[in-house]
């Protein structure tokens, strides 16, 4: 089935989003609110890049030499890389860090200094997993790897039985796959699908673009320490994976709690490619939030606790999302829709726990609907 056929229906409840929306816009100018993000993202972008590089540049001056203190600057350097990639790089590949189009796009790059590239990871977040949240062979995040089972429509084996405890492992190999083959692979699959990745730029460039940036990231990150960090060579390299490791289960454990939970629907196209439900119910039903009165939490993932704000107004800055959300619950109560909420993120980790059980031991009916 091709992606852009997907269709969702514009007749189910349609004063919903109509009235959110106008609800949402008249809160942003009655509190002379831009939709864009403002002081707290600077100061944010300075705290999570200083997190991330502050460490590596200590390394490198000599300041941090032992190899237990260029072990934990590396740790430290994992945290720091999940902040940039959560409440820097996010918000800009959405185009609401600055009004500016120009600063998104700088601070879209900065995906390059965690090893990713830009292009396929833009449509592969906003266009195949905010277009099609938990429709099985359109989102992406739920597809991957046939050992894990994020979706009941995917085929079930027997090691799925364990994957509540072996998941972990995986979302920690997550940024290194990035950084590696993942993006030549998605590179591949949408040229195959015909995909638009960039305006006036060619499948060719972008394998160029892509090839230099992973040559930067590895110099960087690589070849730079290898040659002048005075520990054994070996230790630069486990530290590095280290890095990436809590890197990888930061996000999985963040992104992964908003979809793959017990309440979270799993709806299938028709033969034609409809899905009988608006596009705005859909992320009522596959979305869930979070911890929302814990702000420094909030803060520190970059409002991904927010993820049903998020969905629902992705042109909008994760610095609002607390101040938008009792809008959106009051709305979806009042038309009768699901609002996905844990009051904690603890909470939120062992229902996906839970989930992560229940797809691994039968075919589940979702509910969340």
């Amino acid at each position: 089935m091709i992606k852009d056929k997907i269709k969702f229906s514009a007749q189910v409840k349609p004063e919903f989003i109509n009235e959110l929306r106008e609800e949402v816009k008249i809160f942003l100018e009655t509190n002379r609110l831009s939709k864009y993000g403002n002081a707290q993202m600077v100061v944010k972008t300075i705290f999570m890049l200083l997190v991330y590089m502050g460490p590596y540049f200590l390394m490198l001056s000599g300041v941090v030499s032992s190899v237990p203190g260029v072990l934990l600057c590396w740790v430290i350097m994992g945290i720091g890389m999940a902040g940039v990639g959560m409440g820097v790089m996010h918000d800009a590949n959405h185009g609401t860090f600055a009004k500016n189009r120009s600063v998104n796009s700088f601070f879209t790059k900065s995906l390059y200094l965690l090893g990713g590239f830009p292009p396929t990871w833009q449509h592969q977040h906003n266009t195949l997993h905010h277009g099609f949240t938990n429709v099985e062979g359109h989102d992406e995040d739920i597809g991957g790897i046939a050992i894990l089972r994020f979706s009941p429509h995917r085929p079930l084996y027997k090691i799925h039985r364990f994957q509540y405890l072996y998941a972990w492992f995986f979302y920690g190999l997550m940024t290194i796959s990035w950084s590696t083959i993942k993006d030549f692979g998605q590179l591949r699959l949408f040229k195959a699908s015909g995909a638009t990745l960039a305006n006036n730029t060619t499948y060719r460039q972008l394998y160029m673009r892509m090839i230099f940036g992973k040559i930067f990231y590895y110099i960087i990150f690589m070849v730079i320490p290898l040659f002048v960090l005075t520990v054994p060579w070996y230790w630069v390299v486990l530290s590095f994976l280290a890095m990436h490791f809590i890197c990888g289960v930061i996000l999985g454990a963040i992104f992964q709690t908003a979809h793959v939970v017990t309440s979270s629907a799993y709806p299938l196209p028709d033969e034609n490619g409809n899905i009988e439900n608006s596009w705005a119910i859909h992320q009522l039903q596959t979305t869930s939030d979070y911890s929302p009165n814990n702000p420094i939490f909030s803060w520190l993932i970059g409002g991904l606790n927010y993820q049903v704000e998020h969905h629902l107004f992705p042109n909008i800055s994760h610095i609002h999302y607390h101040k938008i959300a009792p809008i959106v619950r009051e709305k979806a109560e009042k038309f009768g829709l699901p609002y996905h909420v844990h009051p904690s993120f603890y909470l939120a980790v062992g229902n996906h726990v839970k989930m992560l059980k229940n797809l691994g031991r039968q075919v589940i009916r979702p509910t969340g609907l």
